[in-house]
């Protein structure tokens, strides 16, 4: 993979607002990681979609009557499962759910193999990859999607990207499903993340990773169509999976891929260093939304505050909005950007016209700058 280095020589930004969050936490006398906000969301999120799928199978007989309530508990399984991802998985997968780190792999692997997605490779790509390398193309999985849709303005361009604003919401629709059925198959066996070696897999690694997937193909699959027949599971399964998809897609994307937000870019097989510290990176290259709405920040699990997460990961996020204030306070301080949007609406708003930009044929001089 290229190698990234950031000049963390002038980081005088990170240790002041380091020390103003630590004092926040020590003079409150709270504890950085999750507490009962958080606890209870897992049980009302978890508690919902079991409940959920266990009035799908063993309510069928009434449910085929109202099929219009079928398809609205499956809608509503899949935005459920999604609001898991952010607001459960993503704290125990940073370690940030409990202090106790046996919970938090536990309630990680509960949050997304629970789900038939594999946490072992989620935590190299999101943790380690994603969260240092924010933004850079060649290296951030997470903006590695050309040449189905471009993303920044390195990457190559194709005629199809002309369109992608347009088509751009159905590919999100297709995320999750793409994710379980190829994403970890494709690093299980290829053993790389995008152009990082993939970490070594124990015993325990690899067979955690099968009967995950025969235990989704047994759940989600198999019984659904014993009660219900492939058409009808079909659609279920389906619209599900659309809801699930477009909600992770819309609000990760929304962290990133707005107006304002950097990008910087690494050929393959070179080094590069970047003159800016690594907590002025991510300050830069990421954006927050919604910030005073409460609803969208507990279904999104705080992730409307990812300028807060990228700086502490290992913070709770039901902690983000109180910090936020001391990392506005100091980016002011220092002179740095803080994006943000008030409304989600015009974040998606942002969202578009990037992608609807990026879609625009580049220069031919830009072209041959791509590929050098």
């Amino acid at each position: 993979m290229p190698k990234v280095t950031f000049n963390n020589n002038n980081n005088h930004f990170f240790q002041a607002l380091k020390i103003s969050v630590d004092d926040y936490f020590k003079k409150n006398n709270i504890r950085k990681t999750g507490d009962f906000r958080l606890y209870l969301k897992t049980v009302v999120l978890i508690g919902s979609i079991v409940s959920i799928y266990l009035c799908l199978m063993l309510l069928h007989p009434y449910l085929t009557q109202h099929i219009g309530l079928a398809l609205l508990m499956a809608a509503t399984f899949g935005f459920l499962s999604a609001c898991i991802g952010f607001s459960v998985m993503h704290d125990a997968n940073h370690g940030s759910y409990s202090p106790n780190n046996t919970l938090n792999d536990l309630v990680g692997l509960i949050g997304s193999n629970g789900l038939g997605a594999n946490a072992f490779f989620w935590k190299q790509k999101h943790n380690i990859i994603h969260h240092t390398y924010t933004n850079i193309d060649g290296i951030d999985d997470d903006i590695a999607k050309s040449p189905i849709i471009r993303q920044c303005e390195s990457q190559k361009w194709v005629p199809a990207h002309k369109i992608q604003h347009i088509y751009m919401p159905f590919i999100y629709s297709l995320s999750s499903l793409f994710w379980i059925f190829f994403m970890d198959f494709s690093k299980y066996f290829g053993r790389k993340i995008y152009t990082t070696e993939a970490w070594h897999m124990s015993f325990k690694n690899h067979l955690v990773f099968w009967i995950t997937k025969v235990y989704y193909l047994t759940f989600f699959i198999i019984i659904p169509i014993m009660f219900w027949g492939w058409a009808a599971w079909l659609l279920g399964f389906l619209l599900s999976h659309i809801f699930m998809g477009i909600t992770l897609s819309f609000v990760f994307q929304l962290a990133h891929v707005v107006e304002n937000t950097e990008f910087e870019h690494v050929p393959l097989d070179t080094n590069k260093h970047i003159e800016t510290a690594w907590a002025e990176h991510q300050i830069k290259t990421t954006a927050n939304f919604a910030m005073s709405n409460k609803i969208i920040s507990w279904f999104v699990g705080g992730l409307n505050f990812q300028i807060e997460h990228h700086l502490f990961p290992k913070v709770s996020h039901v902690h983000y909005p109180a910090i936020s204030l001391i990392v506005q306070e100091k980016c002011k301080e220092f002179n740095l950007p803080y994006n943000q949007y008030p409304t989600m609406g015009k974040a998606i708003a942002s969202h578009f016209r990037v992608m609807k930009q990026l879609g625009k044929k580049p220069s031919l001089s830009f072209n041959k700058l791509q590929l050098t």
